[in-house]
């Protein structure tokens, strides 16, 4: 699923506009970023945690010539689902294939 589809969804569930759900969706991800940055983690309870975490910097090497680099230090994000979503995933949310 991608963002207008994930809009047009909540569009309808909650009765607004797919504009309006979309300027929903954008601010949610500034919020969860945001947080990230101030605080290192943000918990939606019974969803899941959103964890700011840093990879430090290491050795590499360019597959194409075998030069040895070094990868450079990142932030990045984990998640760990909720207990919520753990149990609906594994009992309503069974997949059809």
């Amino acid at each position: 699923m991608n963002k207008i589809e994930f809009a047009k969804r909540i569009a309808a569930r909650l009765s607004i506009s797919q504009r309006e759900a979309l300027t929903f969706i954008s601010a949610y991800e500034n919020i969860l970023a945001d947080a990230l940055i101030d605080e290192g983690m943000m918990v939606s309870q019974g969803f899941g945690t959103f964890t700011l975490w840093s990879q430090s910097e290491r050795p590499g090497r360019n597959p194409k010539t075998g030069i040895p680099v070094t990868i450079p230090s990142r932030n990045s994000v984990k998640f760990k689902p909720g207990k919520g979503l753990l149990e609906y995933l594994n009992s309503k949310g069974k997949r059809k294939d």
